[in-house]
């Protein structure tokens, strides 16, 4: 893992899982539970991914404006921070820290043509306009440190010639980024959470390894239960309650 991990702002701004889920005042008088909060960043975590696809970005940049987005709604409540502009914002921004660079404007013309209901209304001005915002909420601390550097050296350390195991280790990995994990969790420990469910899937006993790591596995395999338990919850979820969340935004104060 890089060492300098531990002296960046992403370790300093790590947090204690009972502060990611707060939901701000202004939301919860709209009747924003915890469950539509969640809810609501999940799925716009999904269209970054799927926007993502279209304008062929890196995973890492994808990667970078979820931990943004995930960032931002730590300070800012959704009334103030609309959900959908901040996606779009936080997708724009990463593209530039990450140097891989997308025009706003070809932003605006995919998301339109994806989700035309839920985007009709944004133009090139508005991610323009929300960028400085989403700034000041991230306190301009634009660095992020994933888990895909540390799992790639840990797969090569493990030797595991399982070509289904490593496909499946890296698609948890990107399925984290639908969790707040990233802003709790030392990027490194995400990476053996999702090797020690996917051994444990294509049963593989690496426990050997494991040990020489000289890890706390009960940390790790907290972090696994996480990731499992998400994996569960994810099945219950549907479009009418993620309308219903959005719906509760959109009512007046």
């Amino acid at each position: 893992m890089a060492a300098n991990f531990w002296n960046s702002s992403h370790y300093k701004q790590l947090l204690d899982p009972e502060e990611v889920d707060v939901v701000h005042e202004l939301d919860k008088e709209r009747g924003i539970s915890i469950e539509d909060f969640k809810l609501i960043k999940f799925h716009m975590s999904n269209h970054i991914m799927k926007l993502a696809q279209h304008i062929k970005v890196r995973q890492r940049v994808v990667a970078t404006a979820i931990t943004y987005m995930r960032r931002v709604y730590i300070r800012k409540s959704m009334v103030e921070f609309e959900p959908r502009l901040v996606a779009l914002t936080c997708l724009y921004l990463a593209s530039k820290a990450e140097e891989s660079i997308v025009q706003a404007r070809n932003l605006v013309f995919y998301i339109k043509r994806l989700y035309p209901d839920e985007y009709n209304k944004y133009e090139l001005k508005d991610i323009l306009g929300m960028e400085m915002k989403v700034l000041e909420a991230l306190d301009y601390y634009l660095v992020v440190f994933h888990p895909y550097r540390s799992l790639s050296e840990f797969l090569q350390d493990a030797a595991i010639n399982d070509v289904n195991m490593n496909q499946i280790t890296w698609g948890i990995v990107n399925d984290t980024y639908k969790m707040d994990l990233i802003l709790v969790h030392p990027p490194y420990r995400i990476a053996l959470a999702c090797i020690y469910i996917a051994s444990v899937h294509r049963e593989k006993d690496i426990t050997a390894w494991f040990e020489d790591l000289h890890e706390d596995m009960n940390l790790v395999k907290n972090i696994a239960m996480e990731i499992l338990d998400f994996y569960e919850n994810y099945r219950t979820i549907t479009e009418e309650k993620v309308n219903s969340a959005f719906s509760k935004l959109a009512l007046k104060p």
